[in-house]
């Protein structure tokens, strides 16, 4: 989970964090988004910010196969109005939040770590270590 705080978020943050997810990881999965490109895609839902006031909210995403993210995020952004809505009819809250939709890097900076752990000269500073 990627914070702006250093605050370690709410129980109700988590709860209508977790509530937004499922909302739009269904609306994702039931093409319910007038761009087709968005549903000819299988997205998937990583994780969900939302700021303490419940006003701004980061959507996490990812594709199977990892590409096309960038044109994905611009295309998910521009649906954003239509998710807000699907979320104030679902959800009986004060404010909708405002929606951001944004790729998810976490994994290929896993990937960037792993590679660099199986780099022949880390591994050999790494036995050096252990001795």
């Amino acid at each position: 989970m990627v914070l702006t705080s250093a605050k370690e978020p709410s129980q109700r943050q988590l709860r209508v964090a977790q509530e937004i997810k499922k909302i739009i990881a269904g609306a994702l999965e039931r093409g319910d988004v007038r761009n087709p490109l968005i549903s000819n895609h299988f997205i998937t839902i990583t994780d969900v910010d939302i700021s303490p006031d419940l006003k701004l909210c980061t959507v996490y995403f990812m594709t199977l196969n990892g590409q096309n993210l960038g044109q994905l995020e611009d295309d998910l952004n521009a649906e954003a109005r239509g998710m807000k809505k699907l979320i104030a009819a679902k959800l009986k809250l004060r404010y909708t939040p405002d929606i951001n939709f944004r790729m998810d890097t976490s994994f290929a900076e896993v990937d960037r770590i792993e590679k660099l752990l199986r780099d022949p000269k880390v591994a050999k500073d790494l036995e050096h270590k252990e001795d």
